[in-house]
């Protein structure tokens, strides 16, 4: 139904048109509020890079910030993460999310990040105190904030902003009539715009990994022109479907709305099937998976000046803060 308002201009969009104009107005204000001093704006005595988007629905975020977090260990800095735990309850305070947290407690990006980085990952609602806790307890010399972008309590230094290079602003008006949660002029404003697609791609791996077992693999080549089932409950599944079918692989879509909470007899789709689903779905199907069900890994990569910039951007950063 999103996809159906969102990303053209219907009748429906027409409709709540006159509340994006309220919402468009909100925005404005609570902006105003913070850079009038109105309300406090936390700082750091670190380099704060958010990585946001300016729209609902997925964009290619989490994959970005695992390679950012990755890069910059590599350089030899040592970054912490914070996200707001999306979907999990009582987080009544900052949570450290290590690669043995439970998929109840961590949520589904940010135990992926903590999973394919050897980073601390926090989560919580209020990002500042996340940031503190990284700082004093976990000695990080730099931050990174999963999505955040519109959490202007929070002081930055670097914003990055991700674009569904597919899909991009969809009808181009904001919530609810459209898919932005600002105007796109915000882009102007930004230190870089990531599309993915065009300047980023996702690399995907040349073999699927075992849901309920990390060591079991299947190359991909051995499932060409085999009829297989695809799921994913992302943002957005074409990308993921896509994906498959450029693979060499024919699949039965399956697709499920963003963050969706897996029942068994969701996945349970053909006795002697293949079932291929997203990392980001496989993470909430451990337990209720079986030797039927695979997901496809994929890694960002980024358009080499692009990596260079980002990366010469955050050096520069680093030495006037």
């Amino acid at each position: 139904m999103h996809n159906y308002i969102w990303y053209r201009r219907s009748i429906f969009s027409y409709l709540l048109l006159p509340l994006s104009w309220l919402f468009r107005l909100i925005i404005i204000i609570r902006r105003w509020l913070y850079q009038l001093k109105l309300k406090t704006v936390n700082h750091f005595s670190v380099p704060v890079i958010v990585i946001g988007n300016i729209t609902v629905g997925g964009t290619g975020k989490t994959p970005l910030v695992i390679w950012l977090a990755n890069l910059l260990s590599q350089q030899g800095y040592k970054p912490g993460i914070v996200s707001r735990g999306y979907k999990v309850k009582n987080i009544t305070k900052p949570r450290l999310i290590t690669t043995n947290s439970s998929i109840t407690e961590a949520g589904d990006e940010p135990l992926i990040i903590a999973r394919h980085t050897n980073c601390p990952v926090v989560i919580t609602p209020n990002r500042s105190k996340a940031i503190e806790l990284l700082i004093n307890q976990h000695n990080c010399n730099i931050i990174i904030s999963d999505d955040g972008l519109q959490h202007y309590a929070m002081a930055r230094d670097i914003e990055i902003v991700v674009v569904d290079g597919q899909r991009q602003f969809g009808n181009g008006w904001l919530l609810p009539a459209g898919p932005l949660r600002e105007p796109i002029s915000r882009l102007k404003s930004v230190d870089f715009v990531v599309y993915n697609t065009v300047n980023m791609h996702l690399q995907p791996a040349t073999s699927l990994t075992a849901v309920n077992d990390n060591q079991r693999h299947l190359n991909i080549s051995e499932l060409t022109n085999k009829k297989v089932h695809a799921v994913a409950g992302i943002g957005n599944p074409q990308r993921f479907f896509t994906t498959l079918r450029q693979l060499g692989l024919q699949i039965i879509e399956h697709p499920f709305p963003d963050h969706y909470n897996f029942q068994k007899n969701d996945i349970d789709l053909d006795e002697n099937s293949i079932i291929i689903m997203t990392e980001k779905d496989a993470v909430k199907c451990t337990e209720i998976s079986d030797s039927r069900h695979w997901f496809l890994p994929v890694t960002a990569e980024l358009e080499k000046d692009l990596a260079n910039n980002i990366l010469s951007r955050i050096i520069d950063c680093v030495k006037t803060k």
